[in-house]
């Protein structure tokens, strides 16, 4: 879609959603329930306090996917510590983190136990943390237990979505996740080491498109009778999705995005999105191929207090240095590495990227 198109189209659902949201409050009643949804004022409140926030989307690389992250026998604590040490060092400050209700669903005390273990790591190296509860990105069946190996050369060839497409065989499925969700959302609703709640992943992806909205319009309401003390988000990321988006958009505390364009597109959709006039955070940013760069994306989302978040710390089982849809079946080393700022051992993919990164960040 043109970028044009894309503004003009994200302009208007957003100012229609803020007129809507405004004639709402009017017509509410001393009968009706505390506002849902935070206000502006409270969201700016939120990112006085916090900061600007840049970091990345974190598994650690020993793990391919969400499942193998959380699971008992696989959760990595040695791996977290040297990795987000390493993020430390460049002046990150937050990561973005997968759950998957299959973690849960096996072991709940455990994914808690877990949970907390990776917070306390985290916050020893000053790095707060966003949750991602759902996810329509990727594989469509999963299981507990041992995860498969990951495909030479393929980009994300173990991740798997949440609920996917079980959720549509199965419609009971939905009694588990909602008591997933009220279940961590109120083990952690207060504790300062998580800045926010990541709902749903790019909800329409995978061919979904409104079929996503039942669970994306339940997972808000799941959030609002939790109400924790962090902002809850879902962020837009395909403007063909527009009942998806405008939805998005209008029940998020704080607005949230993803956009793997270059600088000039970029640039149209935040200026977009200030119509909202709410505190940002891209989520998902960088991609080398794709002309999103730290050296042209990053600094623009300094300058206007956008949260810099890119896909990918370290190189690792997730294969997502490897492009989207560019496989290199021998598993080769491919000529650009897509995403990801460190090879396993700690040595940066550019210096001249990290150099760039720790000039932005550790002045802060």
């Amino acid at each position: 879609m043109k970028s044009q198109t894309f503004l003009m189209l994200l302009a208007v659902v957003l100012l229609l959603g803020a007129c809507q949201s405004k004639t709402k409050q009017s017509e509410q009643t001393d009968e009706e329930p505390a506002v849902k949804i935070w206000t502006v004022e409270q969201a700016q409140g939120w990112s006085n306090e916090h900061g600007w926030l840049r970091g990345c989307n974190f598994n650690p690389s020993t793990a391919i996917n969400q499942l193998e992250t959380w699971q008992a026998e696989t959760f990595d604590p040695e791996t977290i510590d040297r990795e987000l040490g390493w993020a430390e060092e460049i002046g990150m400050n937050c990561m973005r983190v997968y759950l998957h209700h299959v973690a849960w669903e096996v072991d709940q005390e455990g994914l808690k136990d877990r949970m907390n273990q990776y917070l306390s790591i985290a916050d020893s190296h000053g790095i707060k943390t966003i949750f991602v509860f759902f996810d329509d990105c990727w594989n469509a069946t999963y299981q507990a237990g041992k995860q498969p190996e990951p495909k030479p050369g393929v980009h994300n060839s173990g991740w798997v979505r949440d609920p996917g497409d079980l959720l549509h065989e199965q419609p009971e499925l939905i009694t588990t996740l909602e008591t997933y969700v009220k279940d961590i959302l109120t083990s952690f609703k207060d504790d300062q080491r998580i800045v926010m709640w990541d709902l749903y992943n790019e909800p329409g992806n995978s061919g979904y498109g409104n079929k996503s909205m039942p669970l994306l319009k339940q997972v808000f309401e799941w959030g609002w009778e939790i109400r924790p003390s962090q902002p809850m988000s879902v962020g837009v990321w395909n403007l063909s999705l527009s009942d998806l988006n405008k939805f998005q958009v209008e029940n998020s505390d704080i607005i949230t995005y993803h956009n793997y364009e270059g600088p000039d597109k970029h640039q149209a959709a935040i200026d977009s999105l200030k119509a909202y006039n709410r505190p940002m955070v891209c989520t998902e940013y960088m991609a080398r191929r794709n002309n999103s760069l730290f050296q042209n994306i990053m600094p623009i989302l300094k300058k206007d207090n956008i949260g810099a978040i890119n896909w990918g710390l370290v190189a690792g089982k997730s294969n997502t240095k490897y492009a989207w849809d560019e496989p290199i079946p021998d598993g080769s080393e491919p000529p650009l590495w897509f995403h990801e700022i460190f090879h396993p051992d700690g040595k940066p993919y550019s210096q001249e990227e990290v150099d760039l990164i720790k000039s932005l960040t550790l002045d802060e």
